[in-house]
């Protein structure tokens, strides 16, 4: 399958470069009948949208969304959804300084290679975060979709940024908390230290990694196609489909393998309600590829920013020799704040695409089959 489509039932294609006219998607599976419109969309956009605050690049995007097709009399038809959002605060001119000197750890030099020097480098091309406004859009759908027919919600926000880690919160403090702050944190006073941290590497013209984590409830039990389409392989797919992500961990993850098997088994009890359920989550509600009823953790590590004012050493490939690169330009200094509602976008893109494979949601809301 070509690399820009992803999904079985919930089929999204993505497309558009960071500089282009605009980036988007089509989304194919869409269940006929779902009431859906620009104003289910635009909300996700915005938390995603560049030059919000002072931790994020300043490029200035209304990012607004348009529904192309897929939609009338206010609900899906079932055809494709075809969303989009115009570029229009664009500046290629330090990508064009650029052309020649590969930033160290981007993606100027491995793209130029594979596509022969036609990809479109401005701002990035396909690989700039700006592709993600797309997983946004078809997620959004997705997030709708799941909440409706199924009482799904998820849930992201920064577990760590720069080494400052959230401890002790709630997920109530989480659900109350990450969108109210510019890091999304679910601790307000943490928040703040994270933000002055933030200010100083940018000042210092460095950039800063960090941890969102990711929480889905009310997941169905059976989830997941083993063994390769996994419910736990499909989201680490998609997770290292977001630019920057470089690890995906679920439940208790790399420390289990600290752990004995007694200390971390998931040992299971029958609740007050006569279900059988477990007294841990270290299995982070998938257990053999597939999802158990338990509440739904991963968490994804994402690396700094690439792109720094500091001197790097580079090549310059007309030359052949080794120069040193300051990366002019707007960017982000660290991408956690942003990916918060990417990750929950793209947790509910696989979701929702196990969801209709399993058949817990049907092609056509409200009936299907029945006479006019």
């Amino acid at each position: 399958m070509p690399g820009n489509i992803y999904g079985e039932r919930f089929v999204v294609v993505s497309f558009g470069e960071s500089h282009g006219k605009g980036v988007g998607t089509v989304v194919d599976g869409i269940p006929a009948g779902l009431v859906l419109s620009e104003a289910d969309i635009q909300p996700d956009l915005d938390l995603r949208r560049p030059g919000q605050s002072i931790v994020t690049t300043q490029r200035k995007e209304g990012d607004v969304v348009e529904i192309m097709s897929g939609v009338f009399n206010g609900r899906t038809t079932g055809a494709p959804v075809m969303m989009m959002i115009r570029n229009l605060d664009v500046d290629s001119r330090s990508y064009e300084a650029m052309v020649n000197t590969p930033r160290p750890s981007h993606a100027d030099l491995t793209h130029r290679t594979k596509y022969g020097g036609y990809n479109d480098y401005r701002g990035s091309g396909r690989a700039s975060a700006r592709v993600t406004a797309g997983f946004v859009m078809a997620g959004a759908a997705a997030k709708k979709l799941l909440k409706e027919t199924l009482g799904v919600e998820i849930i992201a926000y920064t577990l760590e940024l720069g080494g400052l880690r959230a401890e002790g919160f709630t997920l109530e403090d989480a659900r109350k908390n990450r969108y109210s702050n510019d890091v999304r944190s679910p601790d307000p006073e943490l928040a703040e230290r994270m933000k002055r941290m933030v200010i100083k590497s940018r000042g210092e013209g460095d950039s800063l990694g960090g941890i969102v984590e990711c929480v889905a409830l009310n997941l169905p039990v059976g989830l997941g196609e083993p063994v390769f389409n996994s419910l736990d392989s499909d989201l680490a797919q998609m997770a290292l489909s977001i630019p920057a992500v470089k690890g995906v961990e679920f439940g208790s993850g790399f420390a289990s393998a600290r752990l004995k098997g007694s200390e971390n088994n998931d040992q299971y009890y029958v609740d007050k309600k006569g279900r059988i359920s477990t007294a841990t989550n270290n299995s982070g509600g998938i257990i053999g590829g597939v999802s158990s009823g338990e509440p739904l953790v991963y968490r994804l590590a994402f690396k700094p920013p690439a792109s720094i004012a500091k001197k790097q050493k580079t090549v310059d490939l007309s030359k052949r020799k080794q120069v040193e690169l300051v990366v002019p330009g707007r960017h982000d200094p660290v991408v956690v704040p942003r990916a918060v509602p990417i990750v929950e976008c793209c947790t509910a893109i696989v979701l929702a695409d196990h969801a209709l494979r399993a058949g817990f949601i049907s092609p056509v809301l409200g009936g299907r089959g029945k006479q006019p």
